[in-house]
């Protein structure tokens, strides 16, 4: 009995912020707190609501509209929560398939709210005199098939270890992460690993535009001798223009912005397990897109 008491105290000290909700809401908080055993009269008082009128709401049947609007209701902080807060309204809506705006309105009421967007910094070290590759793709981030156009670019994510670079290599047909890799070391081993990676996962395919920023490594005679191997073409974005790599460089915001933010990785192995959860089952398999008529990145490209 006197932890319900103490419990009813902190529910009417906190009671100003409660009545500031529609009764509706008001209602449905004291009956969910009535069958944990708190005492309905003490919380009709705190909410501001009386007696007769919460019990004529309680024994009211609710009507196929509001029934429709709490399931409704229960459907969006599913797929929200149980994605890590990471799909918006939009998003939402698409994927069970009702209208945008009424999920934007039970998101509002409910206070739950997407992540939002940090700025990262540039990785890219392009003050080398290596020979540059021409820019062929020229902002052409269309492809009509898979293995037409890659592209590829590094980031850095901090940890209490210090930074964990992150390769990736990004298939424009369908915006699908085919392949990555991970180290304490911005190094062409990295891009290596990455790209090898891509080529196995998508059985060796020959002749693809493959392209990056002038970073070091993509210029290493390493590097540059894995496409060869299989008669990739090397293209390379423009001195300081990020948008010559827009699709990679809006992956990995992507990833920060919807994933890694709010997160302090203790090690390294525990960013790349965040890393693998986000490129390898959220993303590629849930995360629907725009450019792919709302399809995830699996189901585009097994559509081709």
């Amino acid at each position: 009995m006197p932890r319900l008491a103490g419990r009813e105290r902190d529910i009417k000290k906190g009671g100003s912020l409660l009545r500031e909700k529609p009764k509706v809401e008001r209602y449905r908080f004291i009956k969910a707190a009535s069958e944990k055993g708190l005492r309905i009269a003490r919380l009709c008082e705190a909410l501001g609501v009386t007696k007769s009128a919460y019990y004529a709401w309680d024994k009211r049947p609710e009507g196929k509209r509001a029934k429709r609007r709490r399931d409704l209701t229960e459907l969006v902080r599913e797929e929200f929560f149980s994605n890590h807060r990471i799909p918006g309204a939009r998003k939402i809506a698409k994927r069970l398939n009702v209208g945008r705006t009424l999920v934007g309105k039970i998101m509002q009421e409910n206070g739950w709210i997407p992540k939002v967007v940090k700025k990262y910094k540039a990785t890219t070290n392009s003050n080398h005199n290596l020979p540059v590759a021409e820019n062929l793709l020229d902002r052409d981030f269309t492809a009509e098939r898979p293995n037409q156009k890659w592209v590829s670019d590094i980031t850095y994510i901090p940890t209490d270890e210090g930074w964990l670079y992150l390769a990736g290599i990004l298939d424009l047909h369908g915006r699908e992460p085919v392949g990555w890799a991970m180290g304490e070391r911005m190094t062409k081993e990295l891009v290596i690993s990455a790209l090898k990676q891509a080529k196995a996962r998508r059985n060796n395919p020959k002749g693809v535009l493959a392209h990056s920023d002038r970073g070091r490594q993509y210029f290493s005679h390493d590097y540059q001798s894995e496409l060869r191997k299989d008669g990739f073409v090397s293209a390379m974005s423009r001195k300081g223009n990020c948008w010559d790599n827009a699709p990679m460089e809006s992956f990995w915001g992507k990833l920060k912005q919807e994933w890694l933010n709010d997160k302090r990785f203790r090690t390294r192995e525990d960013a790349k397990q965040a890393v693998f959860w986000y490129i390898e089952v959220y993303y590629k398999n849930y995360r629907l897109h725009e450019s792919n008529g709302y399809a995830t990145p699996s189901e585009y490209g097994s559509a081709a």
